[in-house]
């Protein structure tokens, strides 16, 4: 009897217990908080397999290649801008300048390169130091160096590729750091600035060519300008326009051809005049040489 009161008695306090509303909420709190503890746990014991996992796959290719792999960054270099070829462009000055054939008149004349009895157009700029001293030649872009050259004619010369038809050229060069297959970093040095025997009023400097499809472009006209506008550029315009420049130069020389003939016929006509009047004098002379001796005889 006294059991079963004592049973009676303890279901009816857990029946008073359960009969608490705050009873089930703690519960269910209870497990979420279980099942939760639980999930993240799990999570993070797998999460630490991963690490593991992959520190050792890690060391096994680094043992296998012998050193550590570091992430390849790729530079896009058609968003560089055209960089003068020079280390600081307030302590250098164009020396000539590009034969632009819509330009004035003036400015084609010193635009034009005197090379003995011919003048050319400058294809390109030439830069040197105000004080004419000898500088670094720095890349204006990045690129592939694809010829370098000893050239007495021009002082050497460097091409480097661009992409998209794009070339940069460097001439009157001495003292090259770089082959043929380097790749180069724009502002890297090429070489030390010199003479050429094409441009010897120039002295020491840097002949710099800004070509597109092999066609010269006007390098001031991209110095600050990406890339992109220069691949983008209608070389064709420009390859009218220096074929303008080359009938302009044939014209000239031309007419310095034809200056210097009516020059020298001139002096050939100055010539005969004097040779007549000299053997005129000397006839004279001889006859009256001749008129002193018949009168010595009738004496």
């Amino acid at each position: 009897m006294k059991m079963r009161e004592e049973e009676k008695n303890q279901s009816s306090q857990w029946k008073n217990f359960f009969k608490k509303r705050w009873v089930f909420p703690a519960i269910y709190l209870a497990c979420a908080a279980l099942l939760i503890s639980g999930i993240v746990w799990y999570q993070s014991s797998v999460g630490d397999n991963l690490a593991d996992q992959t520190k050792d796959q890690n060391k096994t290719n680094e043992e296998a290649t012998g050193k550590d792999e570091q992430p390849v960054i790729e530079v896009n270099t058609n968003f560089e801008n055209v960089a003068m070829p020079v280390l600081n462009e307030d302590e250098v000055k164009y020396v000539t300048e590009f034969f632009d054939p819509n330009a004035s008149r003036e400015a084609q004349e010193a635009a034009l390169i005197v090379d003995g009895d011919t003048y050319r157009p400058n294809l390109g700029v030439d830069i040197a130091m105000n004080d004419g001293s000898a500088f670094e030649v720095l890349a204006a872009l990045s690129g592939d160096v694809t010829a370098v050259r000893q050239d007495a004619l021009l002082g050497n010369v460097i091409e480097i590729d661009h992409g998209e038809g794009v070339k940069t050229v460097y001439q009157s060069i001495r003292d090259i750091e770089v082959s043929v297959g380097d790749k180069v970093k724009q502002g890297d040095t090429l070489a030390i600035s010199s003479t050429s025997q094409l441009n010897k009023e120039a002295k020491n400097h840097v002949h710099f060519e800004i070509r597109k499809n092999n066609i010269a472009l006007n390098p001031i006209s991209f110095f600050g300008q990406p890339l992109t506008a220069i691949q983008d550029y209608d070389s064709e315009a420009q390859a009218e326009g220096n074929e303008e420049a080359a009938d302009q130069e044939d014209a000239t020389n031309e007419e310095t051809n034809q200056q210097e003939d009516e020059s020298s016929e001139e002096t050939t006509d100055q010539d005969d005049k004097d040779n007549e009047t000299s053997g005129t004098n000397t006839d004279e002379d001889s006859s009256e040489t001749n008129a002193d001796a018949d009168n010595n005889l009738e004496q």
